[in-house]
């Protein structure tokens, strides 16, 4: 089938030069890519279907992805995009043997940009012109702006009031970056912003130009000719040029055509260009960047599904011309909107109903939210509630719980019957195969995290306590390899899984840890003395002479009674530090002779210490 595909495409490669110039251009069917499958079946935005995901190089993805747009603190919509993705390249990594490439482009000149930077300054000028009248409007924007010139919410940079477009954007692109890391994203093999490529992005609209695509006007702007492109615009989506009406106030020729080179304003950042001063267009920056580094080959392109249209359709459109290539972007991979519990809109800013990141991770931790992502398909929305967020707590608690009674089970702190092995070797393998077929189907990461979850319900059932000290000997060999498979299985997908892991913001995390390791095992021997009653024989012995009115027996058991009072002020202050700690989020579990501590909410107890404090 590759084959024929190329030798289609050979065919049509020579008359398809002639026709872009010439006219509109029909549409094309999508066409697999020659190379090698690398054993995943990813749905593709560009074919509208399932397809395998066959890359140009055996074992190497080119991957470009859509970076932000640093004018402000990015938000839990832009964070699930990335996590997803971010997730995906894992899978990709470490369970297909595949190594990725990935660019990332900072768009760090835009109108938000400038804009932003402008309103900082306009408030500025007012604020140092004391004899100024302050009409409604100024008074509306201080309300929304106040807090961050004076600095009085935390995490937010102290702008100054006359600061540039370009000081702005680097600062908000090292918010961007540490918010990744926060999150553990894995940084891109390479971050490329718009503003060090201006002479790339210059040279690739005139190549657009001359290949008769583009157009520049007297106004010193350059669009994007959509009717020149004929049916090959919309691949996408479903977009006929045809409909599209007439540009109106504007120096477009038609409606949908589309900023290549923006003529520079008064007093805005510009640069020189064979058309005038001016700044380039939102689509033509990803084209330019993603093609400097990956010609005109490029396996993979990801972003929000928001992206798809106009932007995604744009630089597909620009690229083509551009390299004279039948098809840029072998696979287009689109994730879903986050939406706010009952409401059917994105989280985004201009709607107002966002959370930052920075915000989020004071009350959830970065594995709480990617186990959040984990549980639904990448390209499907998800809701976002305290109601989602705390079910995907519950799953991080009951896998740490799991892990934890196995590895009590492993050091003979927890007894119990016969354990069945050949069942349980049997479920760890279909798990593995199981999950391995989740991810190769569109990387269903849902289905794989309840392949895990269904091997540690099978693990729980034997994991049964019993009273009295047990003979058989202990399946260790086959639990330690279960909690090894499911701790690699979340490292993997970028989760540690601690079962002491506390939000981001908490640094006596270790310290934490340390002293309730110490404290644990100190209540424990204070317990264990306390239970433990000397023997019959033993109890006789500890009074010289103990020959009286009453017999052996009697003095026994009275003896006993008497330790058991004596000792019981000890037991009740270790079940009274257990329910002070539970208060905390802390448990401790009593086994037998030994005790383990878990955290039932990753930063539960500091969070409560300094609330106290």
């Amino acid at each position: 089938m590759l084959l024929g595909a190329a030798v289609r495409r050979g065919r049509a490669g020579g008359g398809a030069a002639r026709r872009w110039r010439s006219g509109a251009a029909p549409r094309r069917e999508w066409v697999p890519p020659a190379g090698r499958a690398c054993g995943v079946v990813a749905y593709n935005s560009r074919s509208r279907s399932k397809e395998p995901l066959v890359l140009a190089k055996d074992g190497v993805a080119t991957w470009y992805s859509c970076g932000p747009t640093v004018y402000d603190h990015a938000h839990l919509g832009h964070a699930c995009s990335y996590v997803r993705f971010d997730i995906i390249r894992r899978i990709l990594t470490r369970f297909f043997e595949t190594e990725v490439i990935m660019v990332m482009g900072i768009t760090d000149i835009d109108d938000k940009i400038i804009r932003r930077a402008n309103e900082n300054l306009k408030v500025g000028h007012l604020l140092c012109e004391e004899s100024a009248p302050f009409p409604l409007w100024f008074f509306e924007e201080a309300i929304n702006w106040m807090p961050i010139w004076i600095g009085k919410i935390q995490d937010i940079p102290r702008l100054p009031m006359n600061i540039s477009p370009v000081a702005l954007a680097r600062i908000y692109e090292e918010d961007f970056k540490q918010d990744m890391a926060s999150l553990k994203v894995l940084p891109p093999t390479v971050y490329m912003r718009v503003t060090e490529n201006i002479p790339q992005i210059i040279s690739f609209i005139k190549t657009i130009i001359a290949n008769g695509q583009a157009y520049a006007t007297s106004q010193g702007n350059v669009y994007f000719d959509v009717n020149s492109w004929g049916e090959r615009y919309g691949v996408l989506t479903a977009v006929s040029p045809d409909t599209q009406g007439e540009a109106v106030d504007t120096d477009k020729r038609h409606g949908r055509d589309f900023a290549l080179w923006k003529a520079a304003k008064p007093q805005e950042l510009s640069w020189s260009s064979p058309w005038g001063k001016g700044r380039p267009g939102w689509h033509i920056e990803c084209s330019t960047i993603s093609s400097a580094v990956f010609g005109k080959q490029l396996d993979i392109h990801t972003g929000g599904i928001d992206l798809a249209f106009p932007h995604h359709e744009n630089e597909i459109a620009q690229c083509e011309v551009y390299h004279q290539c039948e098809q840029w972007g072998n696979y287009f991979l689109h994730s879903g909107h986050l939406h706010v519990k009952g409401s059917q809109e994105k989280m985004s800013k201009s709607l107002k109903n966002y959370i930052t990141i920075k915000d989020f991770l004071k009350k959830f931790s970065s594995d709480q939210f990617r186990m959040f992502c984990l549980r639904s398909r990448y390209s499907s929305a998800v809701e976002f509630s305290d109601e989602t967020m705390n079910d995907a707590k519950n799953v991080l608690q009951a896998i740490s719980s799991f892990i934890r009674d196995a590895n009590a089970y492993i050091k003979g702190q927890l007894v119990c019957d016969p354990v069945r092995e050949d069942v349980l070797w049997e479920r760890l393998a279909s798990t593995k195969v199981n999950v391995k077929a989740a991810f190769a189907d569109d990387f269903d990461t849902s289905r794989a995290v309840a392949a895990i979850m269904d091997l540690i319900h099978h693990g729980n059932r034997q994991l049964k306590a019993v009273t009295k000290d047990a003979v058989s000997p202990r399946s260790s060999v086959v639990y330690g390899s279960i909690t090894s498979y499911i701790e690699s299985f979340f490292n993997a997908l970028g989760m540690s899984l601690e079962e002491r892991q506390v939000a981001v913001g908490g640094g006596n995390t270790a310290l934490l840890s340390n002293v309730m390791d110490e404290l644990v095992s100190f209540r424990t021997k204070v317990r264990n003395y306390a239970l433990v009653l000397p023997e019959a024989t033993e109890a006789v012995q500890m009074e010289e002479g103990a020959v009286g009115a009453k017999g052996p027996k009697q003095e026994q058991k009275e003896k006993r009674r008497q330790l058991m009072q004596e000792r019981k002020p000890l037991l009740e202050a270790c079940d009274s530090l257990r329910g002070d700690l539970a208060a905390f989020g802390i448990h401790i579990k009593d086994r037998s002779t030994a005790s383990t501590w878990e955290m039932a909410e990753g930063g539960r107890a500091e969070q409560q210490a300094e609330e106290k404090s």
